[in-house]
């Protein structure tokens, strides 16, 4: 049963604070006012990405932990949601894209990192954290274009 209290807890934590952070950091006049390129997403579609990446990265975190709470992916998994939490205030509060795009590349180098790591030891974590490199790349090419365009 313990297992399953961390599992919530993992739940709580990522999502949690994502959605703390998201609503906190709204993009606001700012963001609408920059120049994006043509592959902007529309503002609807962050909200649910985020939500069910964020319960990704939480049962990928909560495997790892069962697994070995001091090991290296553990260390990687904390890192990432580092990185992950600070883009938002970086980019949307203190309006400055350089500095998040250099927070997303090293969030993008740390998902891969993690993916390696866990690759062999449990497939099934390193899957999970598949889709959210997938966003963060895709996110990664949409920041460094409003760099380039603002």
């Amino acid at each position: 049963m313990n297992r399953y209290i961390t599992l919530v807890l993992f739940l709580v934590l990522v999502v949690g604070g994502g959605i703390l952070i998201g609503t906190g950091n709204i993009p606001g006049e700012w963001y609408a006012a920059l120049d994006k390129p043509w592959f902007n997403p529309p503002n609807w579609l962050f909200g649910p990405a985020w939500t069910v990446l964020y319960v990704l990265i939480a049962i990928a975190g909560w495997r790892t932990w069962e697994r070995n709470r001091g090991g290296r992916a553990m260390k990687i998994w904390w890192g990432q949601l580092a990185l992950n939490f600070l883009w938002s205030p970086i980019f949307f509060t203190a309006h400055a894209i350089g500095a998040s795009l250099a927070i997303i590349l090293a969030l993008l180098l740390t998902i891969v990192a993690f993916i390696a790591l866990t690759w062999n030891r449990d497939r099934v974590a390193a899957l999970l954290f598949v889709p959210y490199a997938a966003w963060v790349a895709f996110a990664t090419a949409l920041n460094a274009s409003i760099w380039w365009l603002n």
